[in-house]
């Protein structure tokens, strides 16, 4: 399904940045259809409920759910306890709990069918977290932090491993294919890593092959995401490109470049693969045909960087 023919009320792109909004657009035609305030902080991470209800956004010592089903601008509810910059958040696939992590050294679980925020289980470690990934088995959380390690955290035992693809350089985001195949990291020199993924039993801990390395950007790679059918792999970055790889053999298949875009933080493809929207410093989003690298559409409106995004569409 393309990104264009979708009804808008099935599509949701949320973007948010450094001037304290987040905004809702449709995706069709580039207008803002909504705008929420988030005044207390920059947005860190946006992310959407599976069921599509709600956005949660990663700030400063909170995280703020937003309803996406009323005109409602303000937050309604605030998830606090953390002390410093929340920098990940995500759901288990059924909205039974959400995970986070932050530069508090701490990655947690958080029950959403609590009234009080309960947060039951929180894992530590020894640098502030700046990514969090959720395998596709909704059983083991992979964390990276800015010493340069990896964390496997099993929530069923809490037994974690540790795995460091390179000293001096800091893990800035990790993710496991849908396919649950392969596992991709990019660091803060522009290295793109990638492990085969395997689990010899049902309810056995992952297993991690080295399989590839490679030099994707000359600068920090800022994000890295596999598309849904776990064919392609996106790379943001400082050096102001994306980057779409071929997930057989990691070939460059386009790169996404717009004069003035300055950083690109982050990329969200839609559910066909054919399309990917992009956020960036120079406070706009764009949505890109993967095949052709060309950009379809550019959302405008933020005032600063805009560094975070999620998208759901109707598949």
């Amino acid at each position: 399904m393309t990104v264009d023919n979708c009804e808008n009320n099935q599509i949701i792109l949320a973007t948010g940045g450094y001037d304290h909004t987040i905004k809702l657009w449709q995706t069709h035609t580039g207008i803002c259809s909504r705008t929420m305030q988030h005044a207390e902080s920059q947005v860190n991470a946006l992310e959407i409920t599976p069921d599509k209800q709600l956005l949660a956004a990663a700030s400063y010592q909170h995280i703020y759910m937003y309803d996406l089903t009323t005109t409602n601008p303000n937050a309604i509810v605030n998830y606090e306890g953390t002390s410093k910059n929340v920098t990940s958040v995500g759901f288990q696939e059924d909205g039974k709990w959400m995970y986070s992590g932050g530069e508090d050294c701490r990655a947690r679980i958080w029950d959403l069918r609590s009234r009080n925020n309960q947060c039951p289980k929180i894992f530590e470690v020894q640098a502030p977290i700046n990514c969090v990934c959720l395998h596709p088995n909704q059983t083991e959380l992979f964390v990276g932090d800015q010493n340069g390690i990896i964390y496997r955290w099993d929530l069923r035992t809490d037994n974690n491993e540790q795995l460091i693809p390179e000293n001096d350089a800091m893990i800035l985001e990790i993710d496991i294919s849908p396919d649950s195949q392969l596992m991709a990291s990019v660091n803060n020199k522009g290295r793109c890593y990638i492990w085969s993924v395997t689990s010899v039993l049902l309810d056995s801990p992952t297993k991690l092959k080295p399989k590839q390395k490679f030099e994707a950007h000359k600068r920090h790679a800022l994000k890295c995401k596999f598309s849904h059918d776990s064919e392609l792999l996106v790379t943001t970055s400082a050096d102001q490109t994306a980057r779409i790889w071929n997930a057989t053999d990691f070939s460059l298949l386009t790169e996404l470049k717009q004069e003035n875009q300055r950083w690109v933080w982050d990329a969200e493809f839609s559910a066909d693969s054919q399309f990917i929207f992009t956020a960036s410093s120079d406070g706009y989003a764009r949505l890109w045909n993967v095949q052709t690298g060309v950009m379809d559409r550019e959302y405008g409106g933020h005032q600063k960087a805009v560094t975070a995004l999620a998208f759901r569409d109707a598949s």
